[in-house]
């Protein structure tokens, strides 16, 4: 798939899922919440492009996420699956729902980005709140250094290490930093990609013709707010959003069975229509 492969697992039982690892350039992270949903999908991840053990080459873009996303159902055969994404995958998933319906079967959004691109300064702020002044300035040379195009990969490790705690809604419980590998190419197309559909307003113009059943689930204490999840559920018909109390970014980790219980509810309902 465009000169490279992708790296990934699948297993359980149920209707095919496709999980969606946040980040971007990121690892896959989704084996625990594989986890909490088995018995309920047979779940399929994988490492996305830009970062071992998958392909590291570009075209990084919106786009090309989309296309491997189908090409990995393509390899397994699976011609409709849900799709199951967090944070950045979520909001990949909803450009698949827009973008490739006939290939799904249905959407789970796990604190996802949402639709609307004003959030980040709300997002970053949240999580400025409870760093040091030391640690603020760290970040933002980061920054700097990233939008310039000359951030190391050892930089943009050392700034997720310095975050990873704040996605908790109690960073003192936080397990160590699981991510070893940032794709930095990844990251910077990654997310000048996500920069221009913001600006395009192409999830806020074409969400509103969805037809596929969507649930979004967000920890109520993520520095990204509730309303990511709730304002882009605004857009969707019949879309249902379910907040998980005490709870932040990865709430498969924090409150073990609240993700599988709102899922379970969702289907159980008959939203998904199954």
């Amino acid at each position: 798939m465009a000169g490279g492969e992708l790296v990934g697992h699948r297993g359980g039982d149920g209707p095919p899922a496709l999980l969606l690892h946040g980040g971007p350039a990121v690892p896959d992270y989704m084996e625990g919440c594989a986890e909490e949903l088995h018995g309920l999908f047979h779940a399929v991840r994988y490492t996305q492009r830009g970062v071992p053990p998958s392909v590291a080459r570009g075209p990084y873009s919106i786009e090309q996420h989309m296309a491997d996303a189908l090409a990995v159902l393509d390899a397994v055969g699976v011609a409709r699956a849900w799709a199951v994404g967090h944070s950045w995958g979520g909001h990949l998933a909803l450009h698949l729902l827009v973008a490739h319906p006939e290939r799904l079967l249905g959407v789970v959004c796990v604190d996802p980005l949402g639709a609307h691109g004003d959030i980040f300064g709300e997002y970053g702020e949240s999580l400025r709140r409870s760093l040091s002044p030391e640690q603020i300035a760290r970040i933002d040379e980061v920054e700097e250094l990233r939008r310039r195009g000359e951030a190391t990969e050892a930089d943009l490790i050392e700034r997720f290490t310095i975050m990873w705690p704040l996605f908790y809604a109690h960073p003192e419980t936080a397990p160590p930093a699981p991510v070893s590998h940032v794709g930095v190419e990844c990251s910077a197309d990654t997310n000048e990609s996500l920069r221009q559909h913001f600006r395009a307003q192409t999830l806020v113009r074409w969400l509103p013709g969805a037809t596929l059943p969507v649930l979004f689930v967000h920890g109520e204490a993520d520095p990204m707010p509730v309303r990511a999840s709730a304002d882009t559920a605004k857009l969707i018909p019949d879309a249902r959003v379910e907040v998980i109390p005490d709870c932040g970014h990865f709430p498969w980790l924090e409150r073990r069975g609240a993700v599988r219980h709102a899922v379970e509810a969702f289907l159980r309902e008959g939203r998904a229509g199954l």
